[in-house]
């Protein structure tokens, strides 16, 4: 199935969106490198760390809307939304180790070094990327709640439920780049007035945490998703009322929904249909059925309608390898 001019609008605006995003973090990571050389700030090289792990899911994010726009082919017939999740795995492996365990270990190492008191440059790096940080979270904020009003749900409910883990992604990762900053900000303050590197290290040590925890929530949604993740209870009630309006749908036995990728659903159901409903009305009715639950559904991508009735007692099985 091919894409509509709008879809392919709103994917090539995402891939810019991406491009820049990555330009943006690599340049404020080699500021705050540069930063936490001249100074010999933990907190600062942590930091530095976090923008590159953040330029790095930026790059992967760019190879998941690439590879999961691939259209379906005959060895992937259903598409390959799903390697979007891939992407969003291995990204939030690349933020555990290269973010969260190199700020801990780093910071650890720093909390007895000797303390500098030049962080001027430091300062001036983290108030440059805390307003462009602002400025896309609150760019995030916005999208977050204009989704959450168009579904009717709370933002909280949103991030939790939502297929697109590109979005919740972006909103952790704008909330952990404010929060280390201001956190590497705090450690080099108390430092700078005590003379001691323990507050410095600590920030380091904090910054490595809170990207743990950033790592650890995505990959948990990322590996859902991948594995194979049913609609909401709520989404899931609306399609099997929507089904059992039919006209000769009189009841909807079993329900199995699969997100096939951050926009795409599979429907399929068993159902069963007016006694005496000729095999025309049946065909008309799933066709109806299925033109419906798109129509008020835009991801809802594949509908499979199977009728009740006597199993096969003798089921035919293929080899599994077989060409």
């Amino acid at each position: 199935m091919g894409d509509s001019g709008e879809e392919q609008e709103e994917k090539s605006e995402s891939v810019v969106t991406v491009i820049v995003a990555a330009l943006m973090n690599l340049a404020i990571a080699i500021a705050k490198l540069i930063a936490g050389l001249l100074s010999g700030s933990a907190a600062m090289m942590s930091e530095a760390a976090h923008s590159a792990a953040d330029t790095v899911t930026q790059i992967m994010l760019y190879a998941a809307l690439r590879n999961s726009a691939r259209p379906p082919d005959e060895v992937h017939p259903f598409g390959y939304g799903r390697t979007a999740y891939l992407w969003a795995v291995l990204a939030a492996a690349c933020t555990f180790v290269a973010g969260g365990l190199f700020s801990i270990t780093h910071g650890l190492h720093s909390i007895n070094s000797e303390a500098e008191t030049d962080f001027l440059v430091s300062y001036i790096v983290l108030a440059i990327a805390f307003i462009l940080e602002g400025v896309s979270f609150l760019r995030t904020i916005s999208q977050v709640r204009s989704e959450s009003r168009q579904w009717s749900i709370g933002p909280g409910t949103l991030l939790r439920r939502t297929p697109d883990t590109t979005l919740k992604a972006v909103f952790l990762e704008d909330a952990a780049a404010l929060t280390g900053l201001l956190l590497a900000a705090l450690g080099l303050a108390l430092t700078e007035i005590t003379g001691n590197t323990f507050y410095d290290g600590g920030a380091s040590v904090l910054i490595g945490v809170l990207l743990l925890a950033v790592a650890v929530s995505l990959g948990r949604a990322n590996v859902s998703l991948l594995v194979g993740r049913a609609v909401s209870p709520r989404l899931r009630a609306e399609l099997r009322e929507e089904l059992e309006a039919s006209e000769d749908i009189t009841a909807v036995g079993e329900l199995l929904t699969l997100y096939l990728g951050p926009s795409d659903v599979l429907v399929a159901a068993r159902v069963d249909f007016r006694d005496g409903a000729s095999g025309a009305a049946i065909e008309r009715t799933g066709r109806d059925a299925e033109a419906r639950l798109r129509e008020r559904y835009a991801s809802v991508k594949y509908v499979f309608l199977s009728p009740y009735g006597p199993p096969d007692d003798h089921p035919a099985h293929e080899a599994p390898y077989e060409d």
